[in-house]
C-alpha cells in the first residue's frame, strides 16, 4: 500500500528503454543462432521473463557490471525432441511473440504457461492461425497455459489481429517457416507495434511484401536471422505518466532519452497533450511538456495507443469540458479491463464516468478528492493513479504499487525526484 498527497511538481528524468523494442532485441538475438550484444536494455519483470524464456531454449545471455549492454550467445540453441515448459510470468508481448518461433525448434512439446493475469488473457486466435500453418497445440479455452507441438511450415492465415502481437508474432516466425507464408488480417488493432517488428526486420534484411494498411503480409520461408549490435531507444509509454504529471500540475517537466523518429504508437500522446492545451517543446532527445492552468477536453480515438487509456484518462480529470477516448476496445484484453477498472478508480475520486463498449467519457470540471483505489496488479493503472494523486485535495492511497516493476521499476523513485518543496 502506497499513500500519495498533491505536491508541486518539476524538473527533468531520464525515461527507461522500452519494454517493446527490448524483447524483440533479445527474441530475434535468441533465433539468430549467433552472438548479438543489445546496448540500454530494460531492465523490469517482463524484460526479466523474456531472459528467462530464452535461457531456457539455451541462449546464454549475459550483463556488463553496469547492466548497459548484454551479450547473447545462441549459437548452443539445442531442444530438438525435448519436453519444456517455459513460465512467462505476466509478460503477454513475450509469450505472444514467442509462440510462433517455437515452432522451428524440432521441441516435442513445449508448454507456455504465466501468471494467473496472463493466463487469462485470450490466445486462442493465434493458436488457431498457427495450425493453419504446421503447428499444433493443446489448451483448454481461451487463454494459456497452451501445449505447442510440430513444426512451422508456413502456407496461408487468416486472422483478427484485436491485439497487435497476433500479428508481430507471425511477422518475426514466418521468415524461418520452412516455406513462403501469406496472410490476411481484416482486423487489426495498434498499427504502430506493427511498423515497430516492420522495423526489425528490415533491419535483419528479412524478405516480405505489406499492403499499406498492414493488413495482408506475403514472406519468404527459409530465412535467417543474424547477430547483431542494437541499441534500444527510450520508452515512449514509460514517459507518457511524466508528460501527464506537467499536463495536470501546470508545470514543466522535461523527459530525456527518447527519439522523435521512433515509430512507437505511444509518442501520440504529446499529440493529445498538445489538443489540450499543453506545450510541447523538443530539443534534440529531450522532450519538455509544460501543463496550462486548464486542460481542454475532446475526443480522441486510441486505437493505435491503448496503452495510453489509464494516463489520459486522469489528464481529463483536469479538463474543463467533457472527454471522450474511443476506438480503445483492445484496452480491455491487456493485463486487466482497462476501461471497467479505470472508471471504477476515477468515479471513486469523484469523477463522473460514462463507461463505453469501446473506451470512456469523462466530465469536465469534476472536484478530485483523495480515496482508496485500486492498483489491479496492473502497472499502467498504478502509475496513472499515483499520477492522479497530484490533483486530489486529500491523499489517495493505492493498494498495492508493486506491479509498477513489471515495465518500470524505478518509477516510484524518479516521481519523488520531481517533487518540488513547498
Amino acid at each position: 500500500m502506497i499513500k500519495l498527497g498533491k505536491v508541486p511538481i518539476g524538473g527533468r528524468v531520464m525515461i527507461p528503454s522500452s519494454k517493446s523494442q527490448t524483447i524483440r532485441a533479445l527474441l530475434i538475438a535468441t533465433f539468430a543462432r549467433s552472438v548479438s550484444v543489445i546496448h540500454n536494455p530494460l531492465q523490469s519483470s517482463d524484460t526479466e521473463a523474456c531472459l528467462s524464456a530464452c535461457r531456457t531454449l539455451g541462449a546464454e545471455i549475459t550483463f556488463s557490471d553496469d547492466g548497459s549492454f548484454c551479450t547473447v550467445d545462441s549459437r548452443n540453441l539445442n531442444v530438438k525432441g525435448k519436453t519444456l515448459t517455459i513460465d512467462t510470468m505476466n509478460s503477454g508481448t513475450t509469450t505472444y511473440l514467442l509462440y510462433g518461433l517455437l515452432g522451428t525448434l524440432d521441441a516435442e512439446r513445449i508448454t507456455l504457461t504465466g501468471d494467473e493475469q496472463l493466463n487469462r488473457r485470450p490466445i486462442l486466435p493465434l493458436v488457431n492461425a498457427y495450425r493453419c500453418l504446421g503447428m499444433d497445440a493443446e489448451l483448454s479455452g481461451e487463454c494459456p497455459p497452451v501445449t505447442i507441438s510440430g513444426t512451422l511450415l508456413g502456407g496461408s492465415c487468416s486472422i483478427e489481429c484485436r491485439t497487435s502481437q497476433y500479428l508481430s508474432s507471425l511477422l518475426l516466425s514466418l521468415p524461418l517457416a520452412e516455406k513462403d507464408s501469406i496472410v490476411d488480417c481484416p482486423l487489426l488493432y495498434e498499427k504502430p507495434y506493427v511498423r515497430m517488428t516492420l522495423q526489425w526486420l528490415d533491419r535483419q534484411g528479412i524478405e516480405y511484401s505489406i499492403s499499406d494498411d498492414l493488413q495482408h503480409v506475403e514472406i519468404k520461408g527459409g530465412q535467417h536471422y543474424r547477430g547483431d549490435e542494437v541499441t534500444v531507444t527510450g520508452d515512449f509509454s514509460s514517459a507518457s505518466f511524466f508528460f501527464v504529471m506537467a499536463a495536470v500540475t501546470g508545470s514543466s517537466v522535461t523527459v530525456d532519452g527518447l527519439d522523435r523518429k521512433d515509430v512507437q504508437g505511444d509518442k501520440r500522446i504529446l499529440d493529445v497533450l498538445s489538443e489540450m492545451g499543453c506545450t510541447v517543446k523538443w530539443d534534440g532527445y529531450s522532450v519538455t511538456v509544460t501543463g496550462p492552468e486548464h486542460l481542454k477536453g475532446g475526443t480522441f480515438d486510441l486505437n493505435s495507443m491503448p496503452d495510453t487509456l489509464p494516463i489520459l484518462t486522469v489528464a481529463a480529470l483536469k479538463a474543463e469540458t467533457d472527454t471522450a477516448f474511443i476506438n480503445v476496445a483492445n484496452a480491455r484484453i491487456k493485463e486487466t479491463d482497462r476501461i471497467a477498472c479505470m472508471r471504477e478508480n476515477l468515479e471513486a475520486l469523484g469523477a463522473e464516468v460514462t463507461e463505453l463498449p469501446d473506451g470512456l467519457v469523462i466530465k469536465g470540471g469534476a472536484r478530485i478528492n483523495g480515496a482508496p483505489v485500486k492498483g489491479f496488479k496492473d502497472h499502467r493503472i498504478i502509475m496513472a493513479m499515483a499520477v492522479a494523486s497530484l490533483m486530489c485535495s486529500d491523499a489517495l492511497t493505492i493498494d498495492d504499487e508493486s506491479a509498477s516493476a513489471v515495465t518500470f521499476p524505478t518509477f516510484f523513485r524518479l516521481f519523488e525526484s520531481l517533487k518540488k518543496e513547498n
